[in-house]
């Protein structure tokens, strides 16, 4: 079965956090799809990972650079897995029917957007009836990650 976290982003933002995890996932040595809500949106995430930080370099590409099976980390709107990877990250809502290929999936929701809670809550529900390990983190008045249930 998948392994399954949930990060409810509650101070901090999708951009500020997603290029943390995929840095972690990359160290490593795992590939990993993005799935977004939208083309446009994977095209916006492709951008901002050339430019959140000055230092440093996080391979990554997608439909329109083209070459899938070369990046180690693919954004798409589309739920495919054309570069083999081993990590699955969900954002805006999207989801995935290929969630048993990976050996883990991420889900990053806004947890200031009660439909967005709402429907990671049942995305949840889903995921334990299936079987999966799951592992829920909410951010502390730091910015910090805590674990607040597993399942």
């Amino acid at each position: 079965m998948t392994e399954i976290k949930f990060y409810q982003l509650q101070r901090s933002t999708l951009e500020q956090v997603l290029p943390q995890l995929l840095e972690k996932t990359y160290e490593r040595g795992q590939r990993a799809v993005v799935m977004t809500g939208s083309d446009e949106r994977a095209e916006a995430l492709t951008v901002h990972l050339w430019v959140y930080k000055d230092r440093g370099f996080l391979p990554h590409g997608n439909k329109r650079d083209g070459h899938a099976a070369r990046q180690p980390i693919w954004l798409t709107a589309e739920d495919e897995n054309p570069n083999g990877a081993q990590v699955l990250f969900l954002t805006d809502g999207a989801t995935s029917d290929r969630v048993p290929e990976y050996q883990l999936c991420i889900e990053l929701f806004d947890g200031n957007d009660a439909e967005a809670v709402e429907a990671a809550r049942r995305r949840w529900a889903a995921y334990k009836k299936a079987g999966h390990r799951l592992t829920y983190y909410q951010q502390t008045e730091a910015g910090r990650w805590e674990e607040k249930a597993t399942a």
